[in-house]
């Protein structure tokens, strides 16, 4: 396997992978603290990088269906949380295209 090119943020605050400090995403792409994952408090930004995802999959979730690929680290391979690809529910759809990530898996790079 060869290396594996990283993107790196410039920020007044980056948050990065908890095991590798691989940058993920920054405070502007933040679009709310108001989620929730499995390890507690979660975040939705509508940019992260230095991740890919898993193949697609509908999950029953607190605010309804939604279509969800796993999250993980291009470093490390951790899961870090999730991308919305679809959401059924009208007042849901803003969630389209955007991630969460769980802050108990994030630590502060800057």
């Amino acid at each position: 396997m060869g290396w594996t090119h990283r993107e790196y943020l410039s920020a007044t605050r980056i948050f990065g992978c908890i095991n590798c400090r691989t940058h993920l995403a920054t405070i502007d792409a933040m679009v709310s603290r108001a989620f929730n994952g499995q390890h507690g408090r979660a975040y939705l930004f509508d940019q992260v990088v230095n991740i890919y995802t898993t193949d697609p999959q509908e999950r029953q979730m607190t605010t309804g269906v939604h279509v969800v690929r796993d999250i993980h680290c291009v470093k490390c391979h951790a899961t870090l949380g999730w991308k919305y690809d679809r959401a059924y529910e009208e007042s849901q759809k803003y969630k389209e295209g955007k991630f969460i990530l769980e802050r108990a898996l994030l630590v502060d790079v800057q």
